[in-house]
């Protein structure tokens, strides 16, 4: 069976780190990966930058990726702002993210989640021309609000579903949910919406992800994100975990007989080369929110 990784170290990785990062470090790890047989990166997200100074320079990184056949670039946005950045900026590949929680919501975005949800679909209907995919942030376990009722998160689901999105991502945003309640949850929202693409995006506390994955892929389920070295984590989810690791990922998987089309010697100094940069760049200076 073919994996499908997501790297999304330069999003999710970089934003619950207390470094700004270069864009110019950020395009090299960027060609590292590509180095490495990585086809999808998550690059930017548009968000604001008092918030998550890690992001402020989202524009120049998705405008100066290196042109690499096969290779796709996705960023994420939060509101119809985001968005509009996103296409100036020349994003091809759009994820547009609200909560499963209220409070998340609240916390994330700033809103409630029938208020995103409402923003975001008036503004992709705008931009037919452009490729979005959706993501539903704890998707599984909230913080704030503990487990998330299966229905309720289908009633997110479906939400993308009414803006014409297929490609649905599911967030185990603190990386605590037991292996069985996220197989659980995501199987009722593909029996019910057995049209969509669902795939998951794996935080990883008592280092249980790589078991979620493991019997994601036993239920068909044959996309993953993941980030260099296990980093991210969300500013806005107290107690959450860093991502599963890409290396780590990789190697999982082709030790059950699956294919990824990653080098792992590549990804290895691809690791290398995140961790030295991350090492030695200077703090980041976050603005109180306004």
């Amino acid at each position: 069976m073919q994996v499908q990784i997501t790297d999304v170290f330069l999003r999710d990785g970089l934003q619950d780190e207390p470094v700004i990062v270069s864009t110019a470090h950020k395009l090299e790890i960027a060609e590292a990966l590509i180095a490495a047989g990585i086809k999808r990166i998550e690059a930017a997200s548009f968000v604001n930058p008092r918030r998550v100074p890690q992001m402020a320079d989202a524009a120049d990184v998705i405008s100066s990726l290196p042109a690499a056949e096969g290779i796709r670039y996705t960023s994420l946005a939060l509101n119809g702002k985001g968005i509009e950045r996103a296409v100036a900026a020349g994003a091809t590949d759009i994820q547009v993210v609200t909560s499963a929680s209220q409070a998340h919501s609240n916390a994330n975005a700033g809103q409630a989640i029938e208020h995103a949800l409402a923003g975001i679909a008036a503004t992709v209907a705008r931009y037919p021309q452009t490729r979005f995919f959706a993501g539903v942030s704890t998707a599984f376990t909230c913080p704030f609000e503990g487990s998330i009722d299966p229905d309720h998160l289908l009633r997110v689901v479906r939400a993308f579903k009414d803006m014409g999105i297929q490609d649905i991502g599911l967030a185990d945003t603190l990386g605590t949910t037991p292996t069985e309640n996220v197989l659980a949850s995501l199987a009722h929202v593909r029996n019910a919406e057995p049209d969509l693409t669902f795939y998951l995006h794996l935080h990883n506390a008592h280092s249980q992800a790589l078991a979620t994955v493991g019997a994601g892929v036993s239920a068909g389920v044959v996309r993953y994100d993941a980030a260099l070295g296990g980093y991210g984590g969300c500013p806005f989810a107290p107690g959450a975990h860093g991502n599963i690791a890409t290396e780590e990922l990789v190697r999982y998987v082709h030790e059950a007989g699956h294919e990824t089309g990653v080098n792992e010697n590549r990804l290895a100094e691809a690791v290398r080369l995140a961790r030295d940069i991350v090492a030695h760049s200077p703090a980041a200076l976050a603005e109180p929110a306004r």
